[in-house]
């Protein structure tokens, strides 16, 4: 079955999400996403989003879904997680054979990248909130062996993180030459020419440990606001889209939220033959210095809400911001994909990459700027954009 608006009312009436009476007078609206996506709005008010995985060529979807249910039948099976209830969406049936999962749409959150674009402020608390959640998370979970014992019954295989990744680029096929285009090959051979690029990458993949549940995609776009973020304390931020999430590494989800507003960063440079990095840089509509303040409000709530976490992991801050520099790698090789392109901006992009996983240390000033947390030593040497966006040699 393919979900329309049309056949939508019955198949709600049949979960019995709508009843009879209110077929009619329901109001269905298209939500523009990878996926088939409806959004439903009740006579009563209340709002239902409906996602149904698009099929490919084959008939076939990726089955996406299923892992985005499991983390409900996680916190079902052990109830003393519900108290991660409140950052986590609310699944009301999913329906594997029809590839279908209903959320209740949260009418009182917003996406949190279209409040930083549209709102153009970055206020450290929303960043202390979003590195709270997430340790809260990590922490409930952490080394527990029958909790990984839960998510290693399941077929579906660990999401593409470093082994796969690092395969994916040190190996050019002659398909890899049919699948992208010419200006994405310049991103392989830019690669392939830095021995210390390629190591560094290896060497992250050997310290990848997985010990808790991670979401493994947390970008600023799969982060919910609540509208009324100023005046409540509690419950600011949801996480949503775990269709990617297992039992992973903790630095992996830190390390792609730090990326996440790097980009912020890397995607308002203005990117011009004629204009040098410093000029670039001192174009750039939002500067890092704008960034850094929820960079490191963010970091410091986490360590603070897991401080147990560097017992374990005494250079868990390194990788973390090596992990950030992965995270940077993979939005070009999606850029590439998706794009077809990979131009001056992928260039910075790439070098900014190299500088994260090459020389996380020295990285540290740059990112968190003045507001460095006290576990972090500083290197005001290295304070400046220009650390990151070194030129790739």
């Amino acid at each position: 079955m393919q979900l329309s608006s049309i056949n939508l009312p019955n198949y709600l009436i049949r979960l019995g999400l709508c009843p009879p009476e209110n077929q009619n007078q329901l109001i269905i609206k298209p939500v523009a996403a990878k996926n088939f996506n409806l959004l439903v709005t009740l006579p009563d008010g209340k709002k239902l989003l409906v996602k149904q995985e698009r099929y490919n060529q084959d008939g076939k979807t990726a089955g996406e879904f299923g892992q985005e249910w499991r983390i409900q039948e996680f916190l079902q099976h052990f109830p003393e997680l519900t108290t991660l209830n409140p950052y986590l969406p609310k699944v009301l049936h999913f329906d594997p054979g029809e590839s279908i999962i209903i959320f209740r749409y949260l009418d009182e959150y917003r996406d949190l990248m279209e409040f930083y674009i549209e709102e153009t402020i970055f206020p450290p608390a929303i960043a202390a909130s979003i590195g709270t959640t997430l340790a809260v998370i990590h922490r409930a979970t952490f080394n527990r062996d029958d909790y990984q014992h839960f998510f290693s019954q399941q077929s579906h295989s660990l999401p593409e993180t470093v082994p796969n990744l690092i395969s994916g680029l040190e190996r050019i096929t002659p398909d890899t030459f049919g699948l992208v285009p010419v200006d994405g090959l310049k991103f392989f051979a830019l690669y392939q020419r830095y021995d210390s690029l390629g190591d560094a990458i290896a060497q992250l993949g050997k310290t990848f440990t997985p010990s808790c549940l991670t979401h493994n995609d947390l970008k600023l776009n799969n982060i919910l606001l609540s509208n009324h973020w100023e005046q409540s304390r509690d419950r600011r931020v949801r996480f949503i889209d775990w269709e990617r999430s297992h039992w992973g590494d903790p630095a992996f989800d830190v390390g792609t939220l730090i990326a996440s507003y790097i980009q912020i960063w890397l995607n308002s440079l203005v990117i011009s033959n004629a204009l040098s990095l410093e000029e670039s840089l001192r174009l750039a509509t939002t500067p890092l210095d704008h960034l850094q303040p929820s960079i490191a409000s963010l970091t410091q709530a986490y360590f603070h809400n897991f401080p147990e976490i560097l017992t374990h992991r005494p250079t868990l801050l390194l990788q973390i911001i090596q992990f950030a520099g992965l995270a940077l790698i993979q939005q070009i090789q999606a850029i590439i994909q998706y794009q077809k392109s990979f131009g001056n901006s992928g260039i910075a992009m790439l070098q900014v990459a190299k500088t994260l996983l090459c020389r996380p240390q020295q990285s540290i000033p740059t990112l968190f700027g003045t507001m460095t947390p006290d576990l972090i030593p500083p290197n005001p040497s290295h304070n400046s954009p220009e650390t990151l966006c070194a030129p790739l040699r």
